[in-house]
C-alpha cells in the first residue's frame, strides 16, 4: 500500500481544510510522506488552482480531500433562533449578526463540477470526509486511476466504504482534531479511540487501514503500525508548521494547550469537531438551541470570528486540534517529517 500511495515513510499529513496549503502538501510529499490539500471548502475553480499549485511544487504523490456530507436541510426558524442566541456575542464586538445564513460549502455528492475537475487533473489520491461518494463518482475517479480513501469511525462505516469500492480506510479515533468523520452526526457515536478502532478494522476489514487521531511523533506512528495500520495520518502535528495558513490566534492557542485542553463542540460549525478550548467552545457549552445543519451554522461561526478578530479577540476561531496537541512541535514541515521518520526508525527499523 505504501508503494501505491508513493510513500517512502508511513506518514500522511491530514488534509485540514482552512489550514493546509499547497506549500505544506508539497513539503511533506517531497520529504517522503503523503502531503494533502482539502478542497471541500472551495469550489471547482478553487480546487483546480490548489491542485495545480501543489503539482507545480512536487513530482510526488499527494492527496486531495473533499466533503461528502448529506446536503444541509434548510430550516429558517431554526436558523433564526441560532442567530438570535448569537446576537449578544456579535453585539459585544460592536456589530450585528447576519440577517440570514447560507450553505457555504457544497457537498461533493451534488458537485458535478468538482468531479469533472478531479477527473481532468487526476490527483493521485482522493479522499472523502463525512461520508461516501456516489457509486458513479467512484467509478469515474477509478477509471482515471485515482486511489480512493475514506474516513470512517466505526466498523459499520468501514463496511459501507468497502461496498462502494473505497481502496483504503482512514480510521479516525475520537482523539482526532477537527470534524468527526461520522457519516450521520445524529446517530449514536461509539467514540472509539484510535487504537481500538485501528485494531478493529485491521482485524475485521479486508481494506488497508490508515490510523488517525492523537498521533504526534514516531512512537505514535509505531504504535498504530504494530496494531495493523499501514500508515498514520497526522493533522495537529503539522498545524504549527510555517507552511500552514493558521493565523496568529490559532498558533498562540496551540502554545497554551497544556493549560486549556481540547473539547468536542458543535457550536462553531453545526457538526461535532474537536477544538482547542477557547471563548467560542466555552460559549457553546451553555444551554443553547440546536444549531442549524452543517455547514449553515458554520456561516454564523465564521461571521462571529471575523467580528471578534476585528475587535482584537482571537478566541472565536475554528482552532481544531486533537488530544495530542500538547506534543506539537513548531518546525518546517520537511524537518518534522524527517524527525518523525528518525524517531520511527530508532524505535522500529523499517523493512
Amino acid at each position: 500500500m505504501l508503494q501505491t500511495l508513493g510513500l517512502s515513510l508511513p506518514i500522511i499529513q491530514a488534509p485540514m481544510a482552512g489550514v493546509s496549503t499547497p506549500e505544506l502538501a508539497a513539503a511533506v510529499s517531497n520529504a517522503g510522506g503523503l502531503g494533502s490539500i482539502a478542497v471541500g471548502a472551495t469550489d471547482a475553480a478553487g480546487a483546480r488552482k490548489m491542485i495545480e499549485s501543489t503539482r507545480a511544487k512536487t513530482d510526488r504523490g499527494f492527496q486531495v480531500n473533499v466533503f461528502a456530507h448529506s446536503p444541509a436541510r434548510r430550516d429558517i426558524a431554526r436558523e433564526q433562533a441560532w442567530l438570535n442566541v448569537l446576537r449578544p456575542q456579535f453585539e459585544h464586538f460592536g456589530t450585528a449578526p447576519p440577517t440570514h445564513l447560507r450553505v457555504i460549502y457544497k457537498s461533493f455528492l451534488e458537485d458535478e463540477a468538482m468531479l469533472d475537475t478531479l477527473a481532468d487533473l487526476v490527483p493521485p489520491v482522493v479522499s472523502f470526509h463525512f461520508g461516501l461518494p456516489k457509486q458513479n463518482q467512484v467509478e469515474v475517479l477509478k477509471q482515471h486511476g485515482c486511489v480512493l480513501l475514506a474516513t470512517v469511525t466505526s466498523l459499520k462505516e468501514a463496511r459501507a466504504a468497502e461496498h462502494v469500492g473505497i481502496d483504503a480506510l482512514v480510521a479516525q479515533g475520537f482523539e482526532a482534531g477537527g470534524h468527526r468523520g461520522v457519516f450521520d452526526p445524529e446517530e449514536r457515536d461509539d467514540c472509539l479511540g484510535t487504537l481500538a478502532l485501528t485494531r478493529l478494522l485491521a482485524c475485521k476489514s479486508p481494506l488497508p487501514v490508515i490510523a488517525a487521531g492523537g498521533i504526534m511523533d514516531g512512537a505514535g506512528v509505531r504504535a498504530v503500525l504494530e496494531l495493523g495500520a499501514v500508515a498514520a495520518q497526522l493533522g495537529t502535528a503539522f498545524v504549527a508548521c510555517p507552511e500552514t495558513s493558521a493565523d496568529e490566534g490559532y498558533r498562540a492557542a496551540l502554545s497554551r494547550v497544556p493549560q486549556m485542553g481540547t473539547v468536542m463542540t458543535r457550536a462553531i460549525s453545526g457538526r461535532p469537531a474537536r477544538s482547542l478550548a477557547n471563548r467560542f467552545t466555552e460559549w457553546g457549552q451553555g444551554d443553547r438551541p440546536m444549531a442549524p445543519d452543517y455547514p449553515i451554522a458554520y456561516d454564523a461561526g465564521k461571521a462571529l470570528n471575523l467580528a471578534a478578530k476585528a475587535a482584537g479577540e482571537l478566541g472565536f476561531g475554528a482552532q481544531w486540534a486533537g488530544q495530542g496537541a500538547p506534543l506539537v512541535r513548531a518546525m518546517p514541515a520537511a524537518k518534522l517529517v524527517a524527525t518523525i521518520g528518525h524517531e520511527l526508525r530508532r524505535i522500529r527499523p523499517m523493512s
